[in-house]
């Protein structure tokens, strides 16, 4: 079996008959399943539950679906007998059938492993299939492949943003329209099931970038050090530049460790001074000196840190983004013009450092996005003396080091959350001359209206109320979506409460 698999590298091999059985049915799963149809294979999706639209979908593509119970291997599964099994990314190393499939020597693969055996569906005009650029990162992996995408079609090439950021790679690899670079951002989920692969699967990128590491997802991976290994695989392979954070050590023993394509260069980034091979910041000015002949003794400007104020992007990390993503253009060849251009018209998404309103000398910043210690920590950097929302459903994380550090700074905090109590021993015992305000559950009809009237009582004249929860949020919300939207909602009724 293991020679047929190692066969299929290609959209045009012979996919027919190969028992595929397919775990999950999200968005990411039914691509799977959808591509593996129109190659011939025979494919049983599995999962515990699944939208009316996709579940009608699936026998009329020619899978067959069974829904129920994943806690243990389904008798379908066995009797089915895969020759590969396909997880999608939520399903841990832990699994039960994920451990089963590893025990019985099943080929198993993520949906990123499959586009990439099959990217040649769709080529260039010189016959090749388009490059890969991976960017992950515990933090600021979204930002970053949306402005890299940007940066590369304002060079004049054709690239989609796919992968983690909601787009599954097998939609843009059967684009029929075709791409010159996909932009693939990977989770620590999905960079796992690409360290399972074969050799004859093994992705080789043109750049990559891991963009920091923080503890994060160590449920899913079971330790820190799986969390870090998951991470590193994004490296592998890399064909032409292996772009790391200078400033996240982590990141710079990766690419030290990483087995790459001959020839790969190391390229850094941080908010200093760069090296020879580096981008960098010098006397405000975003700097290149890894991609001209003469980088030892020059640099190519990029932007400056005031025209990037102007347009909302100056926070320290995003600049830092911004410069992991010029790499990554750099490296394919994209102009030093063409990126200070993009970046006037570049927008951050909703709920990542937003500005939302500014009234009567208070500034109110949404961002909810930030949903560990390392993200809120950014955010505080970004605005000193704020008065910081924070708390949530914390998913077993210590904010101790985070209100130890950053979190002095502060003007104030307004807890927020069901584990409300670890929040504020934190505050007690790391930064007990910080005013604590806590919104108890019941006080209010909306959490948000509270923490706005108790934010605005702790600026006590002017300043900054900044939502940076440092947690998930799905104990008193559907998502950091409606937690920032409901926040901003808040915010606006305040402001035509107050006039002007």
């Amino acid at each position: 079996m293991s020679a047929r698999l190692d066969s299929l590298t290609s959209w045009h091999a012979d996919w027919s008959g190969l028992r595929v059985a397919v775990l999950g049915l999200s968005v990411t799963g039914f691509s799977v399943a959808d591509t593996l149809t129109e190659l011939g294979a025979e494919v049983l999706v599995l999962s515990e539950g699944a939208s009316e639209e996709y579940a009608r979908l699936v026998p009329i593509i020619g899978a067959r679906l069974e829904l129920g119970p994943l806690d243990e291997v389904p008798e379908a599964l066995r009797a089915f007998d895969p020759e590969v099994v396909i997880a999608s990314p939520g399903f841990a190393p832990s699994h039960p059938i994920i451990r089963w499939t590893q025990q019985s020597d099943i080929a198993l693969w993520g949906d990123v492993e499959l586009a990439w055996r099959v990217r040649d569906k769709v080529v260039r005009a010189d016959g090749t299939p388009a490059d890969w650029v991976l960017i992950t990162g515990t933090n600021g992996k979204t930002t970053t492949t949306q402005i890299t995408a940007t940066l590369l079609n304002a060079g004049g090439l054709r690239a989609a943003p796919c992968g983690n950021i909601g787009v599954p790679v097998l939609d843009a690899v059967r684009d029929p329209g075709g791409f010159d670079v996909l932009v693939v951002e990977l989770s620590s989920h999905q960079l796992w099931y690409i360290g399972q692969s074969e050799p004859a699967g093994q992705l080789s990128p043109h750049a990559a970038t891991c963009l920091n590491l923080a503890d994060d997802h160590l449920v899913w991976h079971g330790s820190a050090e799986a969390y870090r290994a998951a991470k590193a695989f994004v490296y592998r392979n890399t064909r032409v530049a292996c772009v790391y954070n200078k400033a996240d050590a982590a990141t710079r023993r990766m690419v030290e460790e990483a087995d790459v394509i001959e020839g790969a260069r190391a390229i850094g980034f941080d908010l200093g001074t760069p090296g020879p091979s580096d981008l960098g910041v010098v006397d405000g000015i975003l700097a290149d000196r890894a991609f001209l002949d003469d980088r030892r003794n020059s640099a190519l400007e990029l932007t400056t840190v005031a025209e990037l104020r102007e347009v909302g992007l100056s926070a320290p990390h995003i600049v830092q983004n911004i410069l992991a993503a010029s790499a990554l253009a750099r490296s394919l060849g994209v102009d030093p013009v063409a990126i200070h251009d993009a970046l006037q018209t570049f927008t951050l998404d909703a709920h990542r450092i937003q500005l939302i309103a500014e009234h009567r000398g208070i500034r109110f910043i949404d961002d909810s996005k930030a949903t560990n210690p390392h993200a809120a920590a950014s955010s505080l950097q970004a605005h000193p003396g704020a008065v910081w929302v924070v708390g949530g459903d914390l998913k077993g994380v210590d904010l101790s080091e985070l209100i130890g550090g950053a979190g002095t700074s502060v003007a104030a905090a307004v807890i927020i959350g069901t584990d409300r109590e670890p929040v504020l021993t934190a505050f007690r015992r790391h930064a007990p001359l910080v005013p604590v305000f806590e919104v108890i559950p019941g006080d209010t009809e909306d959490v948000m209206d509270r923490v706005v009237q108790l934010a605005i009582e702790a600026v006590d004249g002017e300043g900054t109320v900044l939502l940076a929860p440092a947690a998930a949020s799905f104990d008193q919300f559907t998502g950091y979506a409606d937690r920032g939207e409901r926040f901003a909602q808040a915010v606006r009724t305040w402001i035509e409460r107050a006039g002007s």
